[in-house]
């Protein structure tokens, strides 16, 4: 289905690949190899993707929506390099993490000069208020990642905490690059709040199916560990679930395995998750988003772009990987 995506906006996605690849140039090599190493990943550049679509479904004619897509996919990859360091990730997208293959110091520090290469970019594109919206986004996905830090190993996290984290560190980067490319196309204020809506609960919903995918799937198809987030102590949607829903028993293991991390018990909590309707729960949530998100997409006349979007919203909820 992404593949049928990008065909939509087959010109301006070849675009984007080639402005990534020119913008990673670094006189330092070790940048341009890290650079590389998790842009070629294989990525499904939905983010930057979002960018293209808003654009063209509102009539845009220019080539900035190129820029604008390749600084939120730089965002996107900065944070990806600095949450493999601070999770100790030992793969990603199938491979090995750039911390493993180089080191910390090295996948931080590139991680830097990506986001910094973004605000370069958003500095050309020269509209303040986008770079408001960037400038507001950065900070929002830090808080996200310092409350999920705060919220590590802490079985009495509540489901509206979660909720928080999520909506910082992850969706929020997906309502940016919607309202984001509504102000380059000129579209009215609530256009643009509409597309925020959109990009938010598409990015809720994406994260809510990951958490489904760490007890459903497996590591060829996730290209990361089955149970990475149970193994960092993080308690999410289906864990949380299973605290307010479960049997005594069930909570008791659930605590442990929050507050001690690890996977030495990762089946029996497997067969937990899945028993107790947990990941039901948490697709029902998902599923709730993409309806909201549908919703938003109201305000935007029929196009072959707005189909784009809605296509989107539906491997945001059916994705397998």
């Amino acid at each position: 289905m992404v593949k049928h995506i990008h065909a939509v906006v087959a010109e301006d996605f070849a675009a984007l690949n080639r402005k990534v690849v020119s913008e990673l140039y670094s006189e330092v090599p070790l940048i341009e190899s890290i650079g590389h190493y998790i842009i070629d990943a294989g990525g499904k550049r939905m983010r930057p993707t979002l960018v293209l679509l808003c654009a063209r479904a509102l009539g845009y004619q220019g080539d900035r929506h190129v820029d604008l897509a390749t600084v939120i996919e730089f965002l996107h990859t900065a944070t990806l390099l600095h949450d493999d360091v601070v999770d100790m990730s030992e793969l990603r997208r199938g491979r090995p993490t750039a911390n493993v293959k180089w080191d910390n110091p090295s996948s931080v520090l590139v991680g830097d000069f990506i986001y910094s290469r973004a605000f370069e970019l958003l500095v050309r594109i020269g509209s303040l208020p986008i770079m408001d919206v960037m400038a507001t986004t950065t900070n929002r996905i830090s808080e996200g990642e310092v409350l999920q830090l705060i919220h590590k190993r802490n079985p009495q996290t509540t489901e509206a905490a979660y909720l928080q984290v999520i909506r910082n560190k992850t969706a929020i980067l997906f309502a940016a690059a919607c309202s984001t490319a509504a102000i380059l196309a000129g579209a009215a204020l609530e256009v643009q709040q509409q597309l925020h809506q959109f990009g938010l609960e598409v990015g809720m919903a994406f994260q809510l199916i990951d958490d489904v995918l760490d007890y459903e799937g497996s590591a060829a198809e996730l290209g990361k560990n089955v149970g990475d987030d149970l193994a960092e102590g993080k308690p999410t949607l289906p864990l949380i679930y299973v605290l307010q829903e479960g049997s005594p028993a069930e909570r008791a293991l659930i605590t442990a395995a929050i507050e001690n991390g690890g996977l030495e018990r990762l089946s029996d909590i497997i067969a937990v998750v899945k028993r107790s309707g947990a990941l039901e729960h948490t697709r029902r949530q998902a599923q709730q988003r993409i309806v909201q998100a549908l919703r938003a997409l109201d305000i935007i006349p029929a196009s072959p772009f707005r189909h784009g979007l809605e296509q989107v919203a539906d491997a945001a909820l059916n994705r397998k990987s």
